[in-house]
């Protein structure tokens, strides 16, 4: 009966804002397109449909905010109006009660939260669909934030992502456009991500591994896991006070220097993609503060770590590559690692590919270089992708809203500042080390602990096969000299491996390094 009320205020929702029309265009069958303009007799739909879908996503709850905030990342699936309006979803609920997530503590710790804590501020800093946060103080004096999982998210999760289930399955059976959209697809990572995100102790895992891998850098300040107060839950961590980087006036009035502080948000962002692979992807100025205090001023502040992606070798080699390529005007070379990306059908033609690319990237070039955005290239790539039926990967997808996000802020803080001058010496740095003598001595590093443990054991298996082959020698001379060849062949290959190499860093070199017309 619950989900049945449920459906019956999705689908009165629905007919309030319209999403009929929007669904029922997309049909390419007169009937179905008929039927669209019945059912809008009657109803006023002067708002554009991308407004429309965001307000009855809004009306509908945290939940489905939450998922309209995921599929705008999706620029790869939707139509720019959609997604750019999809995107200024806003998660903002009401707090909870002071009261009940003193109980929810108590619950998750098994002790009087009075035991665990001198001081529990009742009144939240900070509320959203999932979570919301209070200050307190550690027994031993230490100031700490407390995140405290909303009650009854579990259920009310899993009664909407069932309707969600059920929705993109219908799409798909009866919408040739809807399967291209992929429902099912969005649905089920939605799922996953939202089901991650229930996991409090996942984002303090994430903190830490973003804290240990950021040490050194001296740029950006990552609170401290309470390790022993973490929950699924509840989780406790080090208190962190800064002045939210939206409030540029006050940054000023503090002494921080603007402009450094937006080099250093795109040389963080790029330290974590393609040094680390590992970078914080909800970096909206909410989750962002900067330090004043006198030890670590002028330092950014990352809040909120339920998002990460990560990127593999593979990845970050495709990245480098595009960017190279585009700032090279090389646009055969993008329609070249599209295709051996493997994202694209093998009967893709390549030349079709680069002349889309083309019509893409060029108009970019009529403007300065501190103009060009990398995150909306990247954007029009995937969405000029879409027309070839390129698998775009998830998680390129979720970097490249992430570097639309760093450019935002970057250009807000500092609206001279040149992208392609912070990120070229990365791109160097990643391809040097990928086609340099580098590269090589990294994977033979890599190698090395194999090596150290068959080669200690190679005489007993010489001896041992020497032994049992003894009463026959012919088959031993035989598998002898196959492996007398054998190994020849491996010397004259790691030869002509290292002479590649070699030539292949010097070739790297000088593509990196050859002036631009």
């Amino acid at each position: 009966m619950r989900q049945l009320a449920r459906l019956v205020v999705i689908v009165f929702t629905v007919l309030r804002f319209g999403l009929d029309d929007i669904a029922l265009s997309g049909f390419r069958q007169r009937w179905v397109r008929a039927l669209a303009r019945v059912m809008t007799i009657g109803r006023r739909l002067d708002e554009p449909r991308g407004v429309r879908l965001r307000r009855a996503l809004e009306r509908l709850g945290p939940i489905f905010v939450k998922f309209g905030q995921v599929l705008s990342t999706r620029r790869d699936l939707l139509p720019p109006d959609i997604a750019d309006e999809l995107a200024k979803l806003q998660d903002r609920v009401p707090p909870f009660p002071g009261q009940q997530a003193r109980t929810l503590v108590e619950r998750a710790f098994a002790w009087p939260i009075d035991a665990v804590f001198a001081r529990f501020d009742a009144e939240p800093v900070a509320s959203a669909s999932i979570a919301q946060v209070h200050f307190a103080q550690l027994r031993d004096g230490r100031e700490v934030a407390v995140k405290v999982l909303r009650p009854g998210m579990l259920g009310a999760i899993e009664s909407d992502l069932a309707l969600l289930h059920r929705l993109a399955r219908w799409v798909e059976r009866v919408s040739v456009d809807g399967r291209r959209l992929k429902p099912r697809e969005v649905v089920a990572e939605f799922d996953g991500y939202l089901h991650d995100e229930l996991d409090l102790v996942r984002e303090a895992a994430n903190a830490a591994q973003l804290r240990r891998n950021m040490q050194g850098l001296n740029l950006v300040l990552i609170p401290e896991m309470i390790w022993e107060l973490c929950t699924s839950g509840v989780i406790v961590m080090e208190r962190m006070d800064g002045i939210p980087i939206s409030q540029v006036q006050r940054l000023r009035d503090a002494g921080v220097d603007i402009r450094k502080l937006a080099r250093d948000g795109v040389t963080i962002f790029f330290t974590q993609v393609f040094r680390d692979g590992f970078f914080h992807a909800d970096m909206h100025p909410g989750n962002i503060q900067v330090s004043v205090a006198p030890a670590t001023f002028g330092r950014y502040i990352a809040l909120d770590f339920g998002i990460v992606g990560t990127l593999t070798d593979v990845d970050k080699d495709y990245l480098a590559q595009n960017f190279i390529a585009f700032f090279r005007r090389d646009y055969k070379r993008v329609a070249e690692l599209h295709v051996e990306s493997g994202w694209v059908p093998p009967a893709t033609r390549v030349d079709a590919l680069e002349a889309a690319v083309r019509a893409v990237c060029e108009p970019h070039f009529d403007r300065p270089l501190k103009d060009i955005s990398l995150g909306q290239v990247l954007m029009r790539l995937f969405q000029t992708s879409r027309r070839f039926n390129v698998e775009i990967q998830p998680q390129l997808v979720l970097l490249q809203k992430t570097l639309l996000n760093i450019e935002g802020l970057g250009r807000e803080l500092d609206p001279e500042l040149d992208l392609w001058s912070t990120a070229k010496p990365f791109l160097e740095r990643w391809m040097n080390e990928q086609v340099g003598w580098r590269g090589f001595v990294a994977r033979l590093e890599n190698e090395a602990p194999r090596y150290a443990q068959l080669l200690p054991e190679l005489p007993r298996l010489v001896h041992r096969t020497l032994h049992e082959r003894r009463a026959d020698p012919a088959p031993l001379l035989r598998t002898l000299i196959a492996e007398q060849r054998r190994t020849r062949r491996l010397v004259q290959a790691l030869a002509l491996a290292f002479a590649g190499f070699v030539v292949g860093g010097v070739l790297a070199q000088l593509w990196l390094h050859w002036p631009r017309g």
